[in-house]
């Protein structure tokens, strides 16, 4: 039985996860019970064979608008049942660590605003694909806070580099759609009309690929971004062919090459 959630819609079409926040009435603000749904989705994803890929969107005219300030401020003595300790902070960080933990790659469709907790959701996916609409920040700093939160300083540097990076988060400021796209943040930027089409050209050519080889590809991905040297990430690589060639998915993806077809995978 499908999980039921009041913050958050998840839609399995196939193999693959259509993950919507639904708070459009405030932009899909996060918001206490939005945390802990996301906590339960991206946690229950590490050893879900069934889905292989989730697209990230936002209900309505944002992505995500960050933090709901004024729920915070009425409620801050709620209790947070995990969090590392750090409450609240610690809660919502272990989102963006479970995305990343995920071995599902993650596509953002990002509309409207993605500032603070929203940018960082955006950040924390694998491919960006920004409607026209698009305008992303780190606000964090713009409320009194610093700019390094939720893995924006890991994420935003390795993206577009120190020099921007820096820009952003020490100012705050916008970047909008066709900047996010000449800095690399994006990799592309389509009318808002056509992200879930254009979203959906990704997931044809992800699904080519076998569940392992997929799955390993993030992995390794992530390894290697912070490999020591040149060695360390070709160890990597070497031990996820190792893996991915003792699955009989390598011998039907080789047919399915030289016979001109689309593969037909097992699980694995």
């Amino acid at each position: 039985m499908a999980e039921r959630y009041n913050t958050i819609t998840v839609e399995s079409r196939g193999p693959v996860d259509w993950l919507t926040l639904n708070r459009p009435e405030a932009m899909n603000a996060i918001s206490l019970e939005m945390v802990r749904e996301l906590n339960a989705y991206f946690g229950g994803l590490y050893n879900n064979g069934s889905v292989r890929i989730v697209v990230m969107r936002g209900a309505g005219r944002a992505f995500c608008a960050g933090l709901d300030i004024k729920e915070r401020s009425e409620d801050e003595r709620a209790a947070i049942p995990f969090g590392g300790g750090f409450g609240f902070q610690g809660y919502l960080a272990d989102v963006y660590v479970k995305m990343r933990r995920c071995p599902q790659p993650i596509i953002a469709l990002v509309q409207g605003a993605a500032c603070g907790g929203g940018f960082a959701f955006a950040l924390a996916s694998d491919i960006r694909i920004a409607g026209e609409s698009a305008r992303m920040n780190a606000a964090f700093i713009r409320l009194g806070l610093s700019s390094c939160d939720m893995g924006v300083s890991y994420f935003l540097p390795r993206l577009v580099g120190v020099s921007v990076a820096s820009e952003l988060m020490l100012t705050g400021r916008f970047i909008h759609a066709p900047r996010a796209l000449a800095t690399g943040l994006v990799s592309e930027v389509v009318p808002d009309e056509r992200l879930a089409d254009v979203a959906q050209s990704y997931v044809d050519e992800m699904l080519m690929a076998s569940p392992k080889g997929l799955r390993m590809t993030k992995e390794g991905l992530n390894l290697a971004v912070d490999a020591p040297s040149l060695e360390a990430a070709m160890a990597i690589e070497n031990r996820n062919q190792i893996i991915t060639s003792s699955s009989p998915n390598f011998a039907e993806g080789m047919r399915a090459f030289l016979e001109k077809r689309k593969p037909v995978y097992v699980p694995d």
